[in-house]
């Protein structure tokens, strides 16, 4: 990285540890509570690249010991260097080498099920996939929404993501039914994210 390329470097986090924390603590909680969109701690100076959500939630995971794959909109931007520089992380070139993988809006959705899967013994050793959206609702407001089921939820829940890449339902069956191997997803906007941890459950139409 060039001098000039530092001389452009956007902040981290305001406070390090205190803003990792509460992306910790957010990204948990929206794991524990699947489907249910939350506001993230924006703590912290962002790239042009990316959405804002995904890039902070990306700041206060990734570590020096991640494996990063990033979309092609997002590899070789700002955000990459962004990352790179305040974490330390590794960039690979394949996605099933990558702790992390982040997918920018509209771009292809690389196979859930040729990332990291993790084993019976260590489902933990699996990758999580972070994908930009442009809105998340908790209310469905024209039948065309997800409908969840699964731990964590009372019932079922019901969400209305704008942009979700059009393969996403299939994969996530299959992601689903690889439990307990499979990857936890994180579905990001610029100011929210929702968790889908591999426990739940997309439900069709006719199930709903």
């Amino acid at each position: 990285m060039s001098a000039t390329d530092l001389h452009h470097m956007v902040a981290g986090f305001a406070h390090e540890a205190y803003g990792s924390q509460a992306v910790f603590r957010t990204a948990l909680n929206a794991l524990s509570h699947p489907g249910r969109p939350l506001d993230l701690p924006l703590q912290t100076a962002l790239p042009r690249q990316g959405h804002a959500a995904a890039a902070a939630l990306l700041l206060g995971l990734v570590d020096s010991d991640t494996g990063l794959w990033l979309s092609p909109l997002l590899a070789g931007s700002e955000a990459a260097a962004w990352l790179r520089f305040h974490t330390g992380c590794t960039w690979v070139a394949e996605p099933a080498e990558a702790h992390f993988v982040w997918v920018a809006q509209g771009d292809a959705l690389p196979d859930l099920q040729r990332l990291k899967q993790g084993t019976d013994a260590y489902p933990d050793q699996s990758a999580t996939c972070v994908i930009e959206v442009q809105s998340l609702q908790s209310e469905v407001i024209d039948g065309s929404g997800l409908t969840l089921q699964g731990p964590g939820i009372l019932g079922l829940r019901a969400l209305q993501v704008q942009g979700l890449p059009a393969d996403f339902h299939a994969q996530w069956s299959r992601n689903h039914a690889s439990f307990p191997c499979g990857v936890d997803v994180f579905l990001a906007t610029s100011s929210q994210i929702v968790g889908l941890p591999r426990t739940t459950r997309l439900l069709n139409q006719e199930e709903a």
